[in-house]
């Protein structure tokens, strides 16, 4: 059985999810959320009926704080963390990760994230595209999905595939939005991952942001569709030379609109935003454009 953990991240529900999973060699967690919800992930857990210290297997789809902020805390209750090889560095040594968030988020770090300590080499396992990974009972394959980010993983468990952001952001059965922040934006990239989703033909799609999803055909086409929308619509600002300050407050109506246009209103409004700031994807187009552009010097 996939149990849904409800982060409540900001005192939000439906924002951020980790999944728990009972391999009958202990739990497995995907994703851990950030170490700011650690106590609602504690919380949680406990409720189901577990302590956390039974949670000996945590799979990370990406290093985002969002997503993997809290795996040093599972590491030392004793848990083996599993990850992109691109990511394992920066949990052996975090200083540069969190140095660059915290230049993103300021005086709102430590209430957003919280803390992220280093894991020891011995309890971080790298694992490769297309590898099985074992946990007990449960045989995972781990799809390397770059786009989103370039050390992405979308850990498929039979014909249900724990998607991390390569599979967009949807809550409470709203619209399918696509996270865009830097640096690792690349829509040639996204676009192929979300047709190796679709080549999989998962039954069920458990998104971090937020729950499952089985209308699966319809959800990747409307992610693809919205990505290309976004990014044509950044297109003529960076062509201009316009800066991330001049265009965030028209992208952030724009992203608002579009929302609301399609019946997303109040209180889901803001879990959205939570989830997916819209403010964030703005740096992360403009560079994308950037690296299209260089790339064709």
């Amino acid at each position: 059985m996939i149990h849904t953990v409800d982060l409540h991240f900001l005192g939000a529900e439906h924002t951020i999810a980790a999944y728990l999973l009972d391999t009958g060699d202990g739990l497995a967690l995907v994703e851990t959320g950030p170490y700011s919800s650690f106590e609602q992930l504690k919380a949680g857990v406990t409720g189901l009926g577990y302590q956390l210290e039974e949670i000996r297997h945590v799979l990370l789809t990406h290093i985002h704080l969002d997503h993997a902020g809290a795996a040093w805390a599972l590491a030392e209750t004793g848990a083996t963390i599993y990850v992109h090889p691109f990511g394992a560095t920066h949990l052996h040594d975090p200083s540069k990760l969190m140095n660059s968030a915290r230049r993103i988020y300021q005086e709102k770090m430590d209430e957003l994230w919280g803390a992220m300590h280093p894991i020891a080499p011995a309890q971080v396992r790298s694992v490769e595209h297309g590898e099985q990974v074992i946990t007990g009972n449960l045989n995972w394959k781990a799809w390397h999905t770059p786009g989103h980010a370039s050390h992405h993983i979308a850990w498929q468990l039979d014909k249900v595939i724990f998607t991390g952001d390569v599979a967009g952001v949807r809550i409470d059965g709203g619209i399918v939005v696509p996270p865009c922040p830097p640096p690792d934006i690349q829509i040639e990239d996204w676009r192929e991952s979300i047709q190796l989703l679709r080549a999989q033909r998962p039954r069920e799609m458990y998104l971090t942001h937020f729950g499952k999803v089985q209308d699966i055909d319809s959800h990747l086409n409307q992610l693809e569709k919205r990505l290309l929308e976004w990014a044509g619509w950044m297109r003529p600002y960076f062509e201009k030379g316009a800066t991330v300050e001049e265009v965030t407050p028209v992208f952030q109506e724009y992203v608002k609109r579009e929302l609301k246009e399609n019946g997303i209103e109040g209180e889901q409004l803001l879990r959205y935003e939570y989830a997916n700031p819209s403010w964030m994807s703005v740096a992360g187009l403009l560079r994308y454009w950037r690296k299209n552009e260089n790339s064709r010097r």
